[in-house]
């Protein structure tokens, strides 16, 4: 069973359905025992990371998620919930994060200099930086949908595969069993399906 946290962030249901059209087990839960029960856990997420961060904290699940990650169980973070797998970021202030990935999470508009819009809207191309098991379905240069402003710098040894917008963005980082795509796979098409069966395939 494949356990989806609800923290109040993110569009669950969408994970939820394409986690299910391919025919995985899951859960949407807010319980410790739920997510040590799990085979396997996602952290969705969006808006801004402080908030988020400080709405995790107050689900009493963060010592869970951390134990459950350096117990070897798959971690799959999407999107804001990537970027709360880093160790902090830099989104209207400083906040930490869950330092389950080595880096920062940084102001995307900061680097961009041609004129490209903030946030990255819209569908991007993958480029593959090192082999990995959660892209064993899915060819270089296949497409996947990103709506972010802020991006993941510093952690060059995590990054498995980025898309070009002006600067290399990291779409999917991992360390070990802990994983993050800064797209969204379950509105990414039958590639974004395909990540997800990948995930859920990882040992």
């Amino acid at each position: 069973m494949i356990a989806i946290i609800d923290y109040g962030v993110g569009n669950l249901f969408s994970l939820s359905s394409s986690l299910s059209y391919l025919g995985l087990d899951n859960q949407i839960t807010k319980e410790k025992d739920d997510i040590i029960c799990a085979d396997r856990i996602i952290l969705p997420g969006v808006g801004a990371f402080g908030d988020a961060a400080d709405k995790l904290a107050k689900t009493g699940l963060v010592d869970t998620i951390k134990a459950q990650a350096a117990a070897g169980k798959p971690l799959l973070g999407i999107c804001l919930g990537m970027q709360l797998l880093f160790e902090r970021s830099f989104e209207y202030g400083q906040h930490p994060g869950l330092g389950l990935i080595r880096g920062d999470i940084c102001d995307l508009s900061a680097d961009i200099t041609t004129g490209l819009k903030v946030p990255q809207m819209g569908w991007n191309s993958l480029k593959f930086r090192q082999e990995h098991p959660i892209l064993q379905y899915v060819r270089e240069g296949d497409y996947v949908y990103y709506v972010h402003s802020y991006y993941a710098k510093h952690c060059e040894e995590s990054v498995v595969a980025v898309s070009e917008y002006e600067v290399e963005v990291p779409g999917v980082v991992a360390a070990g069993n802990v994983v993050g795509t800064q797209f969204h796979p379950e509105k990414s098409g039958a590639v974004g399906l395909s990540i997800l069966r990948a995930f859920a395939q990882m040992r």
